[in-house]
């Protein structure tokens, strides 16, 4: 053989070595943690209408997660970060977008408002991150939009919008008027009960739409009082909710005889309202602070670290499902989203917020609900107490079947 032919067979060999040797290492690329840490960001709302709900109560909950894991997963730390996309879906889209290409954020959470979770299980798909979703209610992010990185935690348009309606039915409340929040919220939550009405044989009298944040809701109220209905669907959350039960009570609806239902109301909206305003009241919740000794546990803790206020269901939720990822995490040996996710689906959620929890395929996870009445100033022991267990209802019983879900991960 000669020298050049020679030479050229080492460098073959060389070529051929690395080659292997690449190759090799190509899967351990997958194992372990990626930029030496697991960063989460709680994308929510800090300062608008819906922050008394979650708001800087998503991170607190997430920082008590943390901790509690260790604030280390496979031997790497966990790093927290925030920030408020303002109910701007440009806002919150950018925020993602720089989380993931700058700042190598693994998680998103919380994502209050339907549209901007949308657009962020878009953005997270694409990018291979994990979006946890507890804040917001489109049953979309679930549904045809739904997304093998995604996951719905706390509850949705339909499990809080069925229930109640066909409760107010089979009391005798027929004729029905709308007052609907006019964001992609509202729309789901609006096509879900127009659908519940009719298929229980009542009528639909009149739907009127209001922006978000509106500071006075009378000339959406009146047209209600005016219109006969025995029932008043109010599709609002957070400022919203507690400015129209206020003015309802102002306007003697209540007092009238008109029946206020609301699907998605949370402890916070008690809060700022008042037992004397929302007495009453029947909702479903996903979880009660003063449930059990293990919700009264993590509550307290929670208090002390956000100036006294027990956590409504949303932000015990971000605490449940950022739990969830980490030991998701710890089990795959990798934050790669897709491993993760897959874990996520595999593992029971077995935590305070859901005992016996299970992550179906669509990213649905599917937990107990409760049927809770919001109790009268003379019921009440003391601060906070104001929700009264009526009833129980089993996950599987709430939530959207599987059988009815447009999700394209769903095998049929």
């Amino acid at each position: 053989m000669t020298s050049h032919k020679k030479h050229r067979g080492i460098r073959f060999m060389l070529a051929a070595l690395a080659a292997g040797a690449a190759m090799l290492a190509t899967p351990a690329l997958a194992d372990g943690v990626s930029d030496d840490v697991v960063k989460i960001g709680v994308l929510t709302d800090m300062s608008g209408v819906f922050s008394d709900m979650n708001g800087n109560g998503s991170v607190v909950a997430a920082q008590l997660a943390i901790e509690d894991f260790g604030s280390i997963v496979l031997d790497k730390p966990i790093q927290l970060i925030s920030a408020d996309h303002q109910h701007k879906a440009d806002v919150g889209t950018s925020i993602a977008h720089r989380w993931i290409d700058n700042e190598q954020v693994d998680v998103l959470a919380d994502l209050t408002n339907s549209a901007i979770a949308l657009a962020v299980q878009d953005i997270a798909r694409d990018a291979n991150r994990i979006a946890l979703f507890t804040s917001p209610g489109t049953t979309d992010l679930t549904g045809a939009k739904c997304s093998e990185t995604g996951f719905h935690w706390v509850y949705d348009n339909y499990s809080n919008g069925i229930g109640p309606i066909k409760a107010q039915i089979d009391q005798g409340m027929k004729k029905w008027y709308f007052l609907v929040s006019d964001f992609a919220f509202g729309h789901s939550l609006e096509a879900i009960g127009k659908k519940t009405v009719e298929e229980n044989g009542a009528e639909l009298v009149g739907t009127v739409r209001f922006p978000l944040n509106a500071p006075d809701m009378s000339a959406f109220l009146l047209p209600a009082q005016a219109s006969g209905a025995e029932a008043i669907l109010l599709t609002a959350t957070g400022r919203d909710l507690t400015t129209a039960i206020k003015q309802a009570n102002e306007f003697g609806l209540i007092a009238g005889g008109q029946s206020i239902v609301a699907p998605v109301m949370f402890l916070s909206d008690i809060h700022a309202m008042g037992l004397e305003q929302a007495k009453g009241i029947s909702f479903i919740d996903g979880f009660y602070w003063d449930r059990n000794d293990e919700t009264r546990a993590f509550s307290t803790r929670f208090g002390e670290r956000h100036n006294g206020a027990m956590p409504t269901s949303l932000q015990a939720g971000v605490y449940s499902a950022v739990t969830h990822y980490l030991k998701a995490v710890q089990a795959a040996g990798t934050d790669e989203a897709k491993a993760v996710a897959a874990k996520m689906r595999e593992l029971p959620v077995d935590d305070f917020f859901a005992r016996g929890g299970k992550v179906r395929e669509d990213g649905r996870m599917v937990h107990d609900m409760y049927l809770v009445k919001v109790k009268s100033p003379e019921e009440s022991n003391g601060p906070w107490d104001y929700e009264e267990i009526i009833a129980t209802i089993p996950g599987d019983d709430i939530f959207l079947p599987l059988a009815e879900s447009t999700c394209p991960l769903v095998k049929k």
